[in-house]
């Protein structure tokens, strides 16, 4: 069975968006899909089958405050306006296709980190509620979000623990993948001065959050390397920006960020044939 692993990234993810919107112009729907952070988030406007959605958010609130800004902070505990992201936009804004989303035949894992036991988590994506609460859990960042709760636990950003959750695709019987990673090729990932002061504020509270903080480097880049023995031995197509598709994380540019999904949309364009392959 062939799957969809999205990688996540903030802002980064919209070059995948680019690519999921090529999918849909296709006609591809992959029945399987599995993210974490914005990439799971980007993923469900995949699903919804609303193509442009996402680049549109970016477009029209990237620069908005209730979006992103400090004052956020007073009222969501976040950089983020948590409310104002991830209810007011899904629910009146711009909104989400719940019908299209439900008829959604395939498996949709959406990542998550439990924060007491310090472990990766995959909720059933089908699940999500009007609130969008594990779509805030996929994407709470230590530090810029506060835990979120969802059905009794407390969850982090889901990229702490599994990036690109690759093995958990091959382990659930898919034997062709599309990767859609958000970092170049050659990226290797460092312990990052954010992560180290995420795990010294979080140690008290959640003990079992300071390995996978300190260590993410380090499943991030075997992570990489197994995506890159599927792609040379045949099992997956990994799409990846090159220079023309990268941007920040809180890229503030949005010319940049409109290049960075047409570039993710070309390039799908030009290995669709190779896509197609995999559900041969």
């Amino acid at each position: 069975m062939p799957g969809l692993v999205l990688e996540g990234g903030s802002f980064r993810p919209i070059f995948s968006s680019g690519v999921m919107d090529a999918l849909l112009d296709a006609n591809i729907m992959f029945p399987y899909c599995i993210g974490v952070s914005a990439g799971i988030t980007d993923g469900f406007s995949y699903i919804s089958k609303q193509h442009g959605r996402n680049l549109k958010i970016l477009r029209d609130y990237r620069h908005d405050k209730r979006y992103l800004g400090a004052r956020n902070l007073l009222t969501s505990k976040s950089i983020f306006g948590l409310e104002f992201v991830f209810e007011e936009i899904p629910n009146k804004l711009i909104p989400f296709d719940w019908e299209t989303f439900q008829q959604y035949e395939g498996t949709f894992l959406v990542g998550v980190t439990n924060a007491k036991t310090g472990q990766i988590e995959y909720l059933n994506g089908k699940d999500l509620d009007k609130k969008n609460t594990m779509v805030k859990a996929t994407c709470a960042i230590p530090l810029a979000f506060p835990p979120i709760s969802w059905q009794g636990q407390e969850y982090y950003d889901g990229g702490i623990c599994d990036s690109i959750p690759v093995k958990k695709a091959l382990a659930d019987g898919n034997d062709k993948l599309l990767i859609i990673l958000t970092r170049p090729v050659g990226y290797v990932k460092t312990c990052g001065k954010s992560n180290r002061i995420a795990a010294n504020i979080l140690k008290h509270r959640y003990p079992n959050m300071v390995e996978p903080l300190l260590n993410r480097h380090i499943q991030y880049n075997e992570a990489v390397e197994i995506c890159n023995r599927l792609e040379a031995a045949g099992q997956a197509v990994v799409l990846r920006p090159a220079e023309e598709g990268i941007i920040d994380s809180f890229e503030k540019d949005c010319a940049k960020i409109e290049r960075s999904y047409q570039y993710g949309y070309r390039l799908a364009q030009e290995n669709m044939d190779k896509i197609r392959a995999l559900f041969i």
